[in-house]
C-alpha cells in the first residue's frame, strides 16, 4: 500500500528548497534540485515512521486516503 505524504517545498534565497510536510512536524530535509527533495524527503519519512513505531505512536489515517 502506498502513503500519500503532502509536502510544502518552500524555495531559499541562496537556492534549493526546504521540504516540510503538514502531517508529520518531524520532516525535514532539504535539496538542491526536486528530485533531491523528493529522495531526501522519502529518506526523512523512514525515519520519523521508525521514531513513531519506537514510540508506539500511529502513523495519520491521512496517509492512506478515504
Amino acid at each position: 500500500m502506498l502513503a500519500r505524504i503532502p509536502l510544502l517545498l518552500d524555495p531559499q534565497p541562496e537556492g534549493g528548497y526546504t521540504v516540510t510536510s503538514p502531517l508529520f512536524p518531524e520532516l525535514i530535509t532539504e535539496g538542491d534540485t526536486l528530485e533531491e527533495c523528493q529522495s531526501n524527503a522519502r529518506e526523512a519519512f523512514a525515519l520519523v515512521v521508525e521514531i513513531y513505531q519506537d514510540r508506539g505512536r500511529p502513523l495519520p489515517q491521512e496517509l492512506w486516503g478515504s
